[in-house]
């Protein structure tokens, strides 16, 4: 598939530009103090306040647009500009020099989210034609270091929602080899692929039986960049590129999202895009197992008993909890590398979202240092995560009769705590590990978040390893 990540809302041209001023409060008035008596019966007129949300354009003296007042405060609401695409008339924006880089930063990249689109299968010429295409609007991006960052991230975000919005016809395993392989190419990674029965070759049994029904092989991506010597991080992404559920079904409405179930492997390819054009100084091992959970002659079957890479066994509970077996293979190949941290995303249990909901990435870390220094680049980046328990005393729901495992508990309680727990299992006991269970889809649309494919917790972690890796590359 196309890797297309152009943000085609900002420009560094030079030319006309209408300004953007955030205004509240103590601000507000401090504008109107200063503004011409023209400026202040237009924005009196139109009953601008500052409120979050309010637009109120300013023309000039031959009535064009001269300045955009947007009410809020940057500080409190970050992605004040997440609709300007949508509520603008067509033309080149510039947001006033008085706001500082952070503030400056989170709305520009505010502005390219909420100008994304999905637009692979639709006619974008008859969506002109019937009034379904949004305003031309762009918006001067400083050709600095803050721009350059602005528009990595929105790249790394706009792949990750292009990925999860594709559906599983054209999102297969073979086509995130694809998108793995291009990100190799453009970067100057180098790539390894298992597949078929590769992976029973090669000891990834647990991807094989979850993947072997489908009529797509499974596979398992790897994608290596970065010096040898520098600080080994691990990235693994759960990618079914559709879940069924197995011979444990879904209900129909259960299955209508589930394109989306490759969520964490679109999560690492972002990241790793991420990672590889700020030029992070690590050594970067992707890793993604990619399948399909389909229903055949030789799916897996509850009560069957599956061997992984680890060594350990795992009875199947249910079927449909297919996404920690492929994960259990992939955490054990990272644990051999050795790395400084493991951190793995995955859109793996409804039990998280009715714990946290469908904004929030749930995240599980056995580092409390590691996940205090997540947790608190999330809030610097306005992206909201939670920390869960590893609440040990669990344990004992997925322990089985006749294996080492079970991959279910088989209670209603707890599902989102003994999913990762079964995942811990896995990693090394002295690596640093954070797991991330998330919904990477927007139910609806808001500012800056339109309704489709969403990356959760990416900024987050891309901000920790960012603070973390940077230091170590300066001395």
């Amino acid at each position: 598939m196309s890797l297309s990540t152009a943000v085609e809302c900002f420009t560094s041209d030079d030319g006309h530009t209408v300004d953007i001023t955030p205004l509240c409060g103590s601000s507000l008035s401090t504008w109107l103090e200063s503004s011409s008596p023209r400026e202040r019966t237009w924005s009196a007129a139109a009953g601008f306040e500052g409120r979050v949300g309010e637009f109120c354009l300013i023309p000039d003296e031959n009535g064009e647009v001269q300045n955009v007042l947007v009410g809020g405060d940057p500080a409190k609401s970050p992605f004040l500009l997440g609709d300007m695409c949508q509520r603008l008339p067509t033309g080149r924006y510039r947001l006033r020099d008085s706001i500082n880089d952070q503030h400056a930063a989170d709305l520009l990249l505010g502005v390219a989210l909420g100008a994304y689109r999905y637009t692979r299968y639709r006619n974008v010429e008859r969506d002109r034609s019937v009034g379904r295409s949004p305003n031309t609007v762009q918006i001067v991006l400083p050709e600095n270091e803050l721009g350059a960052r602005v528009k990595a991230l929105a790249r790394a975000i706009y792949l990750v929602r292009d990925l999860i919005n594709t559906p599983a016809v054209d999102m297969m395993p073979q086509d995130l080899a694809q998108v793995s392989s291009a990100l190799a190419s453009e970067f100057g990674a180098t790539t390894a692929e298992f597949r078929g029965n590769e992976l029973l070759e090669y000891g990834f049994p647990s991807i094989h039986a979850v993947g072997r029904a489908s009529t797509q092989e499974p596979r398992l991506l790897q994608l290596q960049w970065g010096r040898d010597d520098a600080p080994c991080i691990a990235l693994i992404g759960k990618g079914v590129c559709f879940d069924s559920g197995g011979l444990d079904i879904k209900a129909a409405n259960g299955m209508r999202l589930m394109k989306k179930d490759m969520g964490g492997a679109a999560h690492v390819l972002g990241l790793a895009r991420l990672i590889m054009e700020t030029k992070l100084d690590v050594r970067l091992l992707m890793l993604i197992p990619a399948v399909e959970n389909a229903i055949a002659g030789n799916a897996m079957r509850p009560g069957d008993v599956l061997q992984t890479r680890k060594g350990l066994s795992v009875e199947v509970d249910n079927t449909d909890a297919e996404g920690r077996l492929i994960l259990a293979d992939a955490l054990t190949l990272a644990s051999e590398h050795q790395p400084e941290l493991i951190i793995d995303f995955a859109t793996l249990t409804g039990a998280a979202r009715v714990a946290v909901g469908t904004d929030i990435a749930a995240m599980f870390c056995n580092n409390d240092v590691m996940a205090a220094a997540i947790e608190a680049a999330g809030l610097k980046a306005n992206d909201p995560i939670w920390r869960l328990p590893l609440h040990q005393p669990y344990r004992k729901m997925i322990e089985s009769r006749i294996a080492d495992l079970q991959n279910s508990g088989g209670s209603p309680y707890g599902g989102a705590i003994t999913a990762a727990l079964f995942l811990e299992y896995f990693v090394s006991p002295q690596c640093p590990w954070a797991h991330f269970d998330i919904m990477a889809f927007n139910r609806s649309s808001r500012p800056g978040f339109p309704e489709g494919g969403e990356a959760m917790g990416l900024r987050a972690v891309f901000g920790y390893l960012e603070s973390r890796f940077r230091l170590l590359a300066n001395g």
